[in-house]
């Protein structure tokens, strides 16, 4: 909370919300949790199928690096899919400002008048914003896109290849030194441990309720290393 000698201005005010983070807190959480969900099944899996720590620290780190890397492309590709629609539309929106002026003024005029204003006052407010600057408000009332919700490849791209890394090396951790024979149970164990203080850190930075993300994040991570457990069990060659 901001302090009350603080004072509140247009550059200081989303300081205390959460939706600002959204971009990056996305990205962290989907990465984090698919490194170590997705590792830990994985060493799991061949855990159960094999009596030796090798097969299974060569499956762990191999994942860990290839899913690092696919996560950085998988990001990228996605968020800079997302920036292509962007400016796709903001083109669009300044080729449709020059040839109908008129019609996109009263379009925005709608949009405000929607949102509450009186007829006359959407129109005034419209017409300002116009003349201020019509793209911006446009693209910020008509196509809904801000400097908050703006797609950011690299941004997420980052974020989702280091939460990864970060956290598929916590189960890599625990294969190099659980004892082979019980590993599988602590790898679940430990996973179980790692998502919990997962969903803490994600829902107290993005300002969400504890328990709904812990309990979220730990029955998929249950299921996910079950039926990993399960394909070892059946197909395990004893390695």
């Amino acid at each position: 909370m901001k302090k009350k000698s603080e004072l509140l201005t247009i550059d200081n005010y989303l300081d205390n919300h959460f939706i600002h983070r959204s971009n990056w807190l996305r990205a962290t959480v989907l990465g984090a949790n698919d490194g170590i969900i997705s590792l830990s099944s994985l060493a799991i899996g061949i855990a159960t199928a094999s009596d030796s720590r090798g097969p299974i620290v060569l499956a762990t780190v191999a994942g860990l690096v290839a899913g690092a890397l696919s996560m950085a492309a998988g990001e990228y590709v996605s968020v800079s899919s997302q920036t292509d629609t962007e400016k796709a539309d903001i083109e669009r929106e300044i080729e449709e400002l020059k040839e109908m002026p008129e019609q996109e003024l009263n379009i925005l005029a709608q949009i405000y008048e929607k949102r509450g204003l009186k007829k006359e006052t959407a129109m005034q407010v419209a017409m300002e914003l116009t003349e201020h600057n019509a793209l911006d408000a446009h693209v910020r009332d008509e196509l809904g896109i801000n400097e908050v919700s703006q797609a950011k490849p690299i941004q997420a791209a980052m974020a989702s290849c280091g939460a990864f890394s970060i956290g598929g090396a916590l189960p890599l951790l625990v294969v190099l030194f659980a004892p082979v024979q019980v590993m599988e149970y602590w790898l679940y164990g430990f996973t179980i441990l790692f998502l919990a203080i997962l969903g803490i850190i994600s829902a107290r930075t993005g300002g969400s309720k504890v328990p709904k993300a812990v309990l979220r994040i730990t029955i998929w991570g249950t299921l996910a290393m079950g039926l990993s457990a399960l394909v070892g069990y059946l197909f395990g060659v004893n390695v």
